[in-house]
């Protein structure tokens, strides 16, 4: 699973060849979450609110990004690295 950025000591990853609907999955210290690119809601897991409102804001600046990658991985295509949060 290709991690596409980090940030705050959050990881952001996405498998190859995933599920619908497009998502990824971010872990914070031993919480793990799967992310809805498009909506931003939790689908699976649990991360501490700070994390999770930290991931709201990088989801709201790479959107087309994530979708990109996305498609990437549904593929079998290494995905894009993204920029963190400043």
């Amino acid at each position: 699973m290709p991690t596409i950025c980090s940030f705050y000591g959050i990881l952001i990853r996405m498998f190859y060849n995933d599920h619908p609907p497009p998502h990824f999955h971010a872990r914070y210290g031993e919480f793990e979450a799967t992310i809805e690119i498009e909506t931003g809601r939790v689908l699976e897991g649990y991360l501490p609110g700070r994390a999770l409102s930290l991931i709201e804001e990088w989801v709201a600046l790479h959107k087309e990004q994530l979708i990109e990658d996305w498609g990437l991985c549904r593929t079998n295509l290494a995905p894009a690295k993204i920029d963190p949060l400043p």
